[in-house]
């Protein structure tokens, strides 16, 4: 192989193509890279995940919405649809990582508590190990809550 035609292959694996998280060719990186809010839509930075609790008397029904982008990733609503007093309930934020945390409020009618928070800690066979607790108690109750999807 002669010296040119190694310049020459050196050349062109040199040469960049750039693309957007569209996948739309751009010219530059920092093109590439530019952050294009208009472009976003809900699909991009949300998506949904069913999760159910259990503690052994009562299993709560999950559907959650988060932020894929981010970790721990971002917890962006969703709702407690069956098994707890109330139902629904509004999930009103927190986090899925190695830990997870869900605050919810009672959206249902009823005489029960207000709001919930879910705290535990993940395990293997993907799943969190926790405790749940109403108005503002997050130890009252022990659960574990596994991914259905």
């Amino acid at each position: 192989m002669s010296t040119q035609a190694r310049k020459g292959k050196g050349r062109e694996s040199s040469e960049h193509r750039f693309h957007n998280p569209q996948g739309a060719e751009v010219k530059t990186r920092d093109e590439a890279f530019a952050t294009q809010q208009m472009d976003l839509t809900d699909e991009a930075v949300s998506t949904d995940c069913k999760l159910s609790l259990h503690n052994g008397q009562v299993t709560f029904a999950i559907e959650l919405k988060y932020n894929p982008n981010t970790y721990p990733h971002v917890v962006t609503g969703g709702k407690i649809t069956a098994g707890i007093c109330g139902a629904p309930w509004d999930i009103t934020g927190g986090f899925v990582g190695e830990t997870i945390r869900l605050d919810a409020k009672r959206a249902g009618q009823g005489s029960c508590a207000n709001t919930i928070t879910i705290v535990g800690e993940y395990q293997n066979p993907p799943a969190y190990r926790g405790t749940y607790g109403f108005n503002g108690a997050t130890s009252s109750f022990r659960h574990t809550t596994r991914y259905e999807c």
